[in-house]
């Protein structure tokens, strides 16, 4: 009678069962292994068993035998704690650059690093459908492709867009390819951005990933060396305040005390405080001025006030009244 094939395979197969079906709360009898690698088409002798276990506790699995009242066998001491997945499980189906169904996919395979028993906990963590998530699928692959070439050295091409009333996505420069030098990639407000330097404009530039379309690597060098030799990507993107750009400003702040956490999220632990009175502070940073700097300011309402320069005030007075004549004309 021939052998099925699968029987060389056997060890393989074990592994598999006890990685898929034991945990540290589950365990499997001998007679458990034997029926389910016979569901394989697989035959096992008891002793067979033992010498299986013991070659692949040597190439690393840990395997753990407990007798309570017969011995059963089980997976120990993985890779990952479940508590680290969850973590992973969370990441991914926050991020909005990923989308839904790359969401998907990627918590399915966090879920095969652990038990079944463990995936089903991870599962119950799942809320992908309802959550803001990128239209641009290609994203996933444009982050590799970045990375790519900041390790080769070289520089990348890439259509840019945005999106139109109808969702369509609408090409910039006429369609256009932006040829760029890429020496990093920031997360900032929830999407990726690539700092990269444009060797025509001679200027250190950024870019929405999600916004990048039809990347490729090209085998050209990356310029712009001697601008990223002292580049400061977290002051970086505090100065660009949430990558929208604006004219470099120095602006002095006038917080209330219970504001200090929120400005040293913002702008570092490393910003420029001092006491204005018991209940003030003063606060002095360098930030690309725009309206999203003063919009967000106006979110704290009396509790943040700016004291120089003008401009900044005259601009944060001007866009609150068209703030306000535009909703005046709602009625």
């Amino acid at each position: 009678m021939p052998k099925n094939p699968n029987q060389k395979l056997k060890i393989l197969y074990l592994m598999k069962i006890l990685l898929e079906n034991t945990d540290e709360q589950h365990s499997m009898s001998l007679s458990e292994i034997t029926e389910k690698l016979a569901s394989f088409g697989i035959k096992a002798e008891r002793k067979s068993l033992y010498d299986d276990f013991e070659a692949l506790r040597v190439y690393g699995i840990d395997i753990v035998a407990k007798r309570n009242p017969i011995t059963k066998y089980y997976v120990s001491g993985r890779d990952f704690e479940l508590a680290e997945l969850k973590l992973l499980v969370d990441a991914v189906q926050s991020s909005k650059f990923i989308t839904p169904k790359k969401s998907e996919e990627l918590i399915r395979k966090i879920e095969s690093l652990v038990s079944l028993y463990d995936a089903q906990k991870l599962q119950r963590q799942v809320f992908v459908s309802g959550r803001i998530k990128t239209m641009n699928e290609s994203v996933y692959y444009a982050i590799d492709a970045i990375h790519e070439a900041i390790s080769a050295d070289s520089k990348v091409r890439f259509k840019y867009f945005d999106w139109n009333e109808k969702k369509q996505k609408i090409v910039r420069h006429n369609g256009a390819d932006y040829n760029v030098s890429p020496w990093a990639l920031t997360w900032d407000n929830e999407n990726y951005y690539l700092i990269a330097f444009d060797d025509m404009a001679g200027i250190i530039k950024h870019y929405r990933v999600d916004k990048m379309i039809y990347i490729s690597v090209l085998d050209e060098k990356r310029g712009g060396r001697e601008a990223f030799e002292s580049f400061d990507t977290a002051a970086y993107m505090r100065k660009m305040f949430g990558m929208y750009g604006g004219d470099d400003e120095i602006v002095t702040l006038r917080c209330r005390n219970k504001m200090a956490g929120i400005m040293i999220d913002r702008f570092g632990s490393d910003a420029a405080f001092r006491e204005d009175d018991p209940e003030h502070f003063m606060l002095t940073v360098k930030i690309a001025m725009s309206d999203h700097f003063v919009t967000w300011l106006m979110n704290f309402g009396h509790d943040v006030k700016i004291i120089s320069p003008k401009s900044a005030i005259d601009r944060l007075i001007s866009v609150a009244n068209t703030a306000l004549e535009v909703n005046q004309n709602c009625y």
